[in-house]
């Protein structure tokens, strides 16, 4: 059933923000060199690899980490970077994985391929059993200022609580919270 309502909050999502989707991109190629899409090595569903893409918000130099672990992170933004973060309208690449089936809208945010503290938690934990989300519990909850075993803690009590309605209770609040622009750090 989840993977239904993925499909079809994908189209509607897609469709609907089609106009939105194509002024980003042509903002993001016309602000910057490089491409408007970047893609980048994905942590999925039994830790499997997929490349998730994203509006590109920093220049085509920065360095494949973690932003939290880039000294000054703010010098890698492009012109347009700052506002994609903080709008999120970075992540609309990301129907695309939902499409695909890499991604499903709720689920513990997707890891880089480098973050190995995450992916062994998350392991650990047994978080990695479950498809990564657009947004989560974690997101909500704290999203870029949560430490990493906050985080986990967060997505496996995802994991021990998931269910439709908690998936529609974490879409709203996440609808709140990219509208206020909470939880973010750059």
């Amino acid at each position: 059933m989840k993977r239904l309502i993925d499909l079809l909050l994908s189209l509607i999502a897609t469709a609907i923000l089609l106009l939105p989707i194509l002024i980003t991109a042509l903002l993001v190629k016309l602000t910057s060199r490089g491409p408007a899409v970047y893609w980048s090595d994905r942590v999925g569903k039994n830790n499997a690899i997929f490349r998730m893409p994203k509006f590109r918000s920093m220049r085509i130099d920065t360095p494949a980490v973690a932003t939290h672990l880039l000294d000054k992170p703010e010098q890698y933004l492009t012109p347009v970077g700052s506002f994609l973060r903080k709008s999120s309208l970075d992540e609309l690449p990301q129907l695309w994985s939902i499409l695909k089936g890499d991604m499903s809208f709720v689920g513990p945010r997707p890891a880089l391929f480098n973050q190995h503290d995450l992916i062994a938690l998350r392991t650990e934990k047994q978080v990695h059993t479950i498809p990564p989300g657009l947004t989560g519990w974690a997101q909500v909850n704290g999203r870029d200022e949560l430490p990493i075993p906050v985080k986990v803690e967060m997505d496996a009590y995802y994991l021990a609580h998931q269910s439709l309605l908690m998936d529609f209770r974490i879409l709203w609040m996440t609808f709140f919270k990219v509208v206020r622009r909470d939880g973010i750090t750059h």
